[in-house]
């Protein structure tokens, strides 16, 4: 039997040199929605009920839509094709929050704009994966991550100076022309070079003594793929992070800005560009040890962090040395912006739901943050801030316990660590 042709081809310069700059753009117009929307809406003379209704539907969408995102992926042969449709869509999102700034249009986009990020995050994983195989992919989503992490960076900025100079809804625009360099950048991934089989984690290893060669597996049913333990697990530990991480820096705001109110937002700003050099600095790295060291030291790692951020910003008082605090969630995100797809590429390997299962840990990642803040919230309301940090360190520690004794190594073993 032949083998897959991802065992006989490697991708071409100017596919990986397009897929850096597709992820960079990506992130560029994500950025153009966060915290500008509630900006602009207010500039608008939005009720702050209204802008609260319209990010909550969002926040439901996004949330709904992770599982049927992913297997719209795993039904679709060209993740690449699906990927500039819901680039497309946030594009016209960024143009109706320009153009049309009344309730049920906004409401729409805002909308809208949800629904195509379900499928565009899998989507630029499952690119990743489809080009360079399962023995480089744990590299390869390092190298995503430092894109991502300087396009968000640098777009930050810039479209802070744009709202600045021009106007909040100059934001919208310049987001809606990055459609332009981003279909551009997607251009240049040749779609022959997406391997299908690998990028919907289709493939099994051929039970030879070469262990590298491949072919395609039968696809696994849902009701088998919802009873794997191991990826249960993990999805139960995203969860428990993101209840525990998603509220720490919005309450450190709160607390900076009670503390020092006249750098507040200065403060703020630093606390979010921060961590984004950790990412772009320390992304590849984690993704080279990954593959040498297997993935479960990096996650016991980057979960023992979290309970010591909380702990910390429970304990320290000093506004400055909080936003040093604050660098150790760059730490936490760089291992999983490469870990999150890359252990998920690992326990569906074989099943042809590589992006189903990426919509699934990604709704548990949406329940996680959700309550977060709720649960932050009421602590502070009935305690203090500080028994609201230690909380959160609570539920980090159970985390870390979890992925601990519970979460399995899962680097196959038919995939040798490369040279270091």
């Amino acid at each position: 039997m032949a083998e897959s042709p991802c065992t006989t081809h490697s991708p071409s310069k100017r596919s990986l040199r397009g897929l850096d700059w597709f992820v960079f753009f990506v992130a560029d117009v994500q950025t153009g929605f966060g915290p500008f929307v509630a900006v602009y809406l207010t500039a608008e003379k939005w009720t702050q009920v209204d802008i609260g209704l319209v990010l909550t539907a969002a926040g439901l969408v996004g949330l709904v839509g992770q599982i049927p995102g992913g297997a719209l992926l795993d039904w679709a042969r060209s993740e690449r094709f699906v990927a500039a449709i819901a680039v497309a869509l946030i594009g016209t999102s960024a143009l109706a929050y320009a153009l049309w700034p009344i309730f049920p249009v906004v409401l729409a986009a805002a909308c809208l704009h949800a629904a195509a990020s379900c499928v565009l995050g899998p989507a630029l994983a499952a690119i990743s994966l489809g080009l360079v195989g399962p023995s480089a992919i744990g590299e390869r989503l390092g190298r995503n991550a430092r894109f991502a992490s300087i396009g968000a960076g640098l777009t930050a900025a810039v479209m802070g100076l744009v709202g600045y100079l021009v106007s909040t809804s100059a934001v919208f625009f310049v987001t809606a022309a990055l459609l332009v360099p981003t279909w551009l950048a997607l251009s240049m991934i040749a779609p022959r070079e997406i391997d299908p089989e690998q990028a919907h984690g289709n493939l099994r290893a051929r039970p030879q003594r070469d262990q590298e060669a491949v072919l395609p597996g039968t696809p696994t049913t849902l009701r088998s793929l919802l009873t794997r333990s191991p990826l249960l697990i993990f999805g139960g530990c995203i969860l428990l992070f993101h209840l525990s991480n998603a509220a720490m820096l919005p309450l450190m705001g709160s607390v900076l800005t009670t503390r020092l109110s006249d750098w507040a937002t200065v403060l703020i700003a630093a606390c979010m560009v921060g961590p984004q050099l950790v990412v772009a600095v320390f992304s590849p790295w984690v993704g080279r040890r990954a593959q040498q060291w297997g993935r479960r030291p990096l996650l016991i790692a980057a979960f023992a962090v979290v309970p010591i951020r909380a702990i910390l910003f429970a304990t320290v008082h000093d506004p400055y040395l909080l936003v040093a605090v604050q660098l150790f969630d760059g730490l936490t995100a760089s291992v999983f912006s490469v870990l999150v797809p890359l252990t998920i590429a690992d326990l569906t390997r074989g099943t042809g739901r590589f992006n189903l299962a990426q919509g699934m840990v990604g709704t548990m990642t949406g329940i996680g943050a959700s309550l977060s803040p709720t649960l932050a919230g009421y602590v502070t309301d009935t305690y203090d801030s500080s028994a609201a940090f230690l909380s959160l360190a609570a539920v980090a520690a159970l985390g870390f316990t979890a992925v601990t004794l519970l979460m399995p190594e899962t680097r196959p073993r038919s995939q040798p660590p490369p040279p270091p």
